[in-house]
């Protein structure tokens, strides 16, 4: 009787390892076609260039395992320490304009996985290293008594909200919400994020069945893409894109599965959406927010888009204002 319980377990364990398995197995990579639609990049394309010449020297800051996060600086009179955090599958280019215009000492990481230097491309080595290197990185160069605030863009936007929820949330006083993600089922959404994230969803299901009994070895495999226009990819700078992130960095990216939660534990912050939003519906996310917090203030800009809200001027005037309290 004894043995064929244990038959009977094993056998069970076998199947329950297997299902995962070839969920992973039947959805492969694939390339995503050049027409298919994406997120409104004319903007970016046409106004300022994104080159290296318009930024501050990239410098090596140390994270805990001993990684050299790649980091611009720059320092403009008093005033918070302020980590801007890009969005997903680019790097702190993206703040090259707004980064020099804001007071205090402002620091632009390359997130690990990205950028010039990642490390691996598109990978993480746990759940929740992002975070871990947000809060070297403040440690690292904040001044004693000096506030903290995290600015941060689409999937950044995510990762701020993660961290204010996470271990190391005490580090943070204040938050910039630019169009956040929050949850691929969050009100806000619009499907695959109006063309730029194409999710796996067979081998993301797999992955957080595994997961869930402490299987955790295939978290390097790629889990979803990003449609980068061909314009980008073979620009000046397309050599810095992400195209796709392992299942270790897409959660480490993104508040948690209870994001309402992390919403909770958000300091005073403030949210700006584009009107105009490609991968985000910006009317949901005041009501969505305001249910868990009284801590935030909402602006909604007219005939702003997804990625040109962080060199608007309205988006400028909005932070300086918020970061008059600090």
């Amino acid at each position: 009787m004894i043995t064929q319980a244990i038959k009977f377990i094993a056998v069970s364990g076998a199947i329950t390892a297997l299902v995962p398995l070839v969920l992973i197995l039947s959805q492969p990579l694939k390339p995503i076609a050049p027409s298919a639609p994406t997120l409104d990049f004319d903007k970016i394309l046409q106004g300022r260039p994104q080159v290296d010449s318009q930024s501050a020297a990239v410098e090596n800051v140390y994270m805990r395992d001993g990684y050299g996060l790649q980091v611009r600086s720059y320092s403009n009179g008093d005033g918070p320490l302020i980590v801007l955090v890009h969005g997903s599958g680019w790097n702190g280019l993206q703040f090259a304009g707004l980064a020099q215009q804001l007071d205090g000492t402002v620091l632009v990481p390359d997130l690990r996985g990205h950028g010039a230097q990642p490390g691996r491309r598109g990978d993480v080595d746990y759940i929740g290293q992002l975070e871990d290197d947000l809060a070297d990185l403040i440690t690292a160069r904040g001044a004693p008594g000096q506030k903290v605030v995290l600015i941060g863009h689409s999937s950044g936007g995510g990762l701020v909200v993660r961290f204010a929820a996470g271990a190391q949330g005490d580090l943070l006083d204040g938050a910039v919400l630019l169009a956040p993600f929050l949850h691929h089922s969050a009100p806000t959404m619009r499907a695959n994020s109006g063309g730029w994230a194409r999710p796996l969803p067979r081998r993301l299901i797999a992955l957080s069945m595994l997961n869930a009994v402490g299987i955790t070895a295939w978290n390097h495999l790629p889990v979803i893409q990003f449609n980068m226009p061909t314009e980008v990819l073979q620009g000046p700078l397309g050599h810095l894109a992400t195209p796709s992130y392992s299942y270790r960095l897409n959660q480490s990216y993104a508040p948690r599965a209870d994001y309402l939660s992390d919403i909770r534990s958000l300091p005073e912050f403030l949210l700006l959406v584009g009107a105009q939003d490609e991968a985000f519906v910006a009317e949901a996310y005041r009501p969505v927010m305001e249910a868990e917090t009284a801590k935030g203030a909402y602006q909604v800009l007219v005939g702003t888009g997804h990625l040109d809200l962080v060199d608007a001027p309205e988006t400028l005037a909005a932070i300086r204002g918020y970061l008059d309290a600090f």
